[in-house]
């Protein structure tokens, strides 16, 4: 886990330890109540390629950070949002 500053406009996600398809599920449950200005930050140990296309096709915008223990670190917000 990174040491970054928790925000109260991100909620997190850590599907490091669930197979698939929960990320995804979870992550699609989570997006239906993102407000705008908040943020969902998923940690996995894969890229999750799916979830990018469904993202862009929606209207959110997302950055991917690799950690150094191995964690990928996906930031998702609502396009025009500060992200």
């Amino acid at each position: 886990m990174n040491d970054k500053t928790p925000d109260p406009q991100e909620k997190l996600i850590d599907a490091r330890d669930l197979a698939p398809p929960e990320p995804l599920e979870l992550v699609l449950s989570a997006l239906d109540e993102l407000k705008p200005g908040e943020r969902l930050r998923l940690l996995i140990h894969t890229r999750p390629l799916p979830l990018y296309g469904i993202l862009d096709r929606n209207g959110y915008a997302h950055s991917t950070e690799y950690l150094p223990d191995g964690t990928v670190e996906v930031m998702i917000w609502q396009r025009g949002d500060k992200g």
